[in-house]
């Protein structure tokens, strides 16, 4: 898979979680990828920890748009039904458990579903921003990223980054496969059918369990 095709092809994966009339918040980066997959028929409302519910695309021919920023401080817009509150209130949307899903990349994912992804000891960062929260308060949490960093494993038996959260990942989207977290541990539930499961399984330091009914990623068609 060429370089620039991982990414979009990650998004479009992560597009089939979303349901119509969800709240989602997607980190940024990658997550921010994820509307422009979506079904016609799916209709979601996206939520920013700074302040929205609706956040939008720029629209350029409002006056007021230079001054929409969205979490990650990039240009955004507003939907017409859309709204604008501080941060405590958004804040209290995330805690009282009234987004449905948040999307976000990350550093590390351990097999019991713990999360690093806010920073690499020795490099400046701006903060934790809103993860911290996001991934307790939301009803599903989904990593999307890619599935090594130069070569090097992301899901792991145990991070060795400073955690974010503990126990609260769902489900990990990367372009090798699709893996859910459960109880018994990471489970290779879609695979990419450029791949096999043998070459999973070594770009990946924690055991996967295959799924019985293991399917492709790009249609949902069965893998013999």
């Amino acid at each position: 898979m060429e370089k620039s095709e991982i990414k979009p092809f990650i998004a479009k994966r992560v597009a089939k979680e979303m349901h119509d009339g969800d709240v989602v918040n997607l980190g940024i980066g990658l997550p921010t990828m994820v509307p422009d997959y979506l079904d016609e028929s799916v209709q979601i409302t996206l939520q920013s920890e700074n302040g929205f519910l609706g956040l939008a695309a720029v629209d350029e021919s409002n006056p007021d748009g230079k001054y929409i920023v969205n979490a990650g401080g990039q240009p955004a817009g507003i939907a017409k039904d859309g709204m604008f509150f501080d941060s405590a209130t958004s804040f209290g949307i995330i805690r009282g458990g009234h987004v449905d899903a948040t999307v976000l990349g990350s550093l590390q994912v351990a097999e019991n579903g713990d999360i690093a992804n806010w920073i690499i000891p020795g490099k400046m960062v701006p903060g934790m921003g809103g993860a911290m929260d996001l991934v307790v308060g939301a009803k599903k949490v989904i990593v999307a990223m890619e599935h090594t960093q130069k070569g090097a494993p992301k899901i792991l038996k145990k991070c060795t980054l400073p955690l974010t959260a503990q126990k609260q990942v769902n489900l990990i989207v990367t372009e090798m496969g699709v893996i859910e977290v459960t109880d018994n541990g990471l489970v290779l539930k879609e695979i990419n059918p450029e791949f096999t499961v043998e070459q999973v399984q070594e770009a990946t330091e924690a055991t996967l369990t295959v799924a019985d009914d293991l399917k492709s990623m790009i249609d949902g068609s069965p893998i013999k």
